[in-house]
């Protein structure tokens, strides 16, 4: 059988890190999660995930931050990375954009539209 595809999701909303956890565990990826932006850097560099889901207002570092830690780094880039976030302004999503997002998911959000994009790209890496 196949190993399950690593998700870390960081955000510090327990409520929506719970919701978001339960749907990708019900599908059967295994879930990281973290709540502050120091601890997801750290999660990154120890967990190695296939996918990472960021929120962009976190405590201690912002996602927008770790976004372009990850997406400057030779060794975290190919993660595909999906800022997650209550900010919908065009000047946010621009700059989603410019740190090298995957995917620009605006809260309240579809979980079934997380889960299908999630899998989309999940199914390009071997």
């Amino acid at each position: 059988m196949a190993e399950k595809k690593k998700i870390l999701v960081v955000d510090d909303d327990l409520d929506t890190l719970d919701i978001v956890k339960i749907k990708l565990e019900g599908a059967g990826f295994k879930v990281i999660t973290s709540a502050d932006g120091v601890d997801a850097i750290s999660k990154i560099n120890s967990d190695n995930p296939d996918l990472v889901i960021l929120d962009v207002m976190l405590p201690k570092v912002n996602g927008f931050k770790i976004a372009r830690l990850i997406k400057f780094d030779e060794r975290l880039r190919h993660i595909p990375l999906f800022l997650f976030t209550a900010r919908t302004q065009k000047s946010d999503i621009d700059l989603g954009n410019s740190v090298g997002a995957d995917e620009y998911i605006t809260k309240p959000f579809d979980p079934e539209d997380l889960l299908a994009k999630v899998n989309s790209h999940l199914s390009k890496i071997k």
